[in-house]
């Protein structure tokens, strides 16, 4: 009667709960098979929706399981958001280790110069680091910019173009801060002392130059061009800033009626620089504004083939307009990308 009640009450619950811990154990340590994977949690991703994609992914054999040894080891709300590798044999603790203290796999996003903030905001969806919508909501908060240090209404022409890398689900935050604080370590060093233009201006009339031209090597006479037309108050009449103006339904082609509408960028109707930057600038095409070429043009016209004719007169203007935009032979086959041959 003693020993079936000592059974009964301690040896057989003893030995049920060590085989319940010991099947545990077992799935716990239980490997992944499939192949090499990488796995992403995307951010704002809830636990049961990371659960459940391993889960459909077999990554994971159990989602309870998952679960319960994610309370246990208190990592419910602790996931990273980002890709991780998750390697063949690896178990649902060395999983949940990755996605709570692994390095995520970072994306190279490179931004070339002269894109403005919505081809910016592009690239950067393109390449899987965070949604272009969040990217042009942050540029254009005049408190976050303010916070930057920028001094204008958007991060337009403070989007340092160059190869960043970010793990995949970085907040648009991150992002835009990393690119605006490199854009301040490089010009850190850069006088921004001009006769007639403030920095902002200087960053505004460089994003001009940078958009004008496919030849790094005429930057500064196309600077030269736009400094004489503002000294004599002449309209600097650039189609990139009229196409920036429009950018949100612009279809490719510049229309004249485009021409004729007055925006605060169309600067075929006003006699000044446009409201704020229409691209992020090169630090070569800042530069070239803050020593620009001493010259006497005040018109250039496209060769079709990155390069430009520069004129003094309007006469000469014309011209090289009628020679290089009217004939049809003279922009047959001509692209800008020779330049790059």
């Amino acid at each position: 009667m003693k020993k079936a009640l000592l059974w009964s009450m301690f040896i057989a619950p003893l030995i049920s709960g060590l085989m319940i811990a010991l099947t545990v154990f077992v799935l716990l340590k239980r490997p992944y098979t499939g192949p090499e994977v990488i796995f992403t949690v995307e951010v704002g991703d809830t636990f049961g929706r990371v659960n459940k994609k391993l889960y459909d992914q077999d990554i994971v054999h159990n989602m309870r399981l998952f679960h319960y040894y994610a309370k246990y080891k208190n990592y419910v709300d602790k996931l990273k958001a980002g890709s991780f590798k998750i390697t063949t044999g690896s178990s649902i603790p060395e999983i949940l280790e990755v996605l709570v203290h692994g390095t995520p796999l970072l994306n190279v996003v490179t931004i070339p110069e002269g894109k403005n903030m919505y081809e910016v905001a592009a690239i950067i969806e393109r390449d899987g680091i965070t949604s272009a919508a969040s990217i042009l909501e942050l540029a254009k908060d005049p408190r976050f910019v303010q916070e930057l240090g920028v001094d204008g209404n958007t991060l337009e022409g403070y989007l340092f173009p160059e190869t960043y890398s970010f793990a995949s689900g970085t907040p648009a935050r991150q992002v835009l801060k990393t690119m605006v604080d490199l854009f301040h370590k490089k010009t850190a060093e850069i006088s921004f002392n001009h006769p007639f233009l403030t920095k902002h201006q200087v960053v505004i009339l460089a994003s001009m130059v940078e958009k004008e031209t496919g030849a790094k090597v005429e930057r500064p006479t196309i600077a030269g061009v736009f400094t004489n037309r503002l000294k004599k108050k002449m309209r600097l009449e650039s189609d990139p800033t009229t196409i920036y103006g429009i950018w949100e339904r612009y279809k490719g082609n510049i229309r004249k009626s485009d021409l004729q509408e007055v925006t605060l960028y169309n600067t075929y109707k006003i006699p000044a620089l446009p409201y704020g930057p229409i691209s992020n600038p090169s630090l070569e095409a800042i530069k070239a504004v803050l020593n620009p070429d001493k010259n006497e043009y005040l018109f250039f016209v496209s060769k079709n083939d990155g390069t430009h004719v520069f004129s003094q007169s309007y006469k000469d203007h014309s011209n090289a307009v009628n020679e290089f935009q009217k004939k049809n032979s003279s922009r047959k086959g001509k692209s800008w990308r020779q330049l790059q041959q």
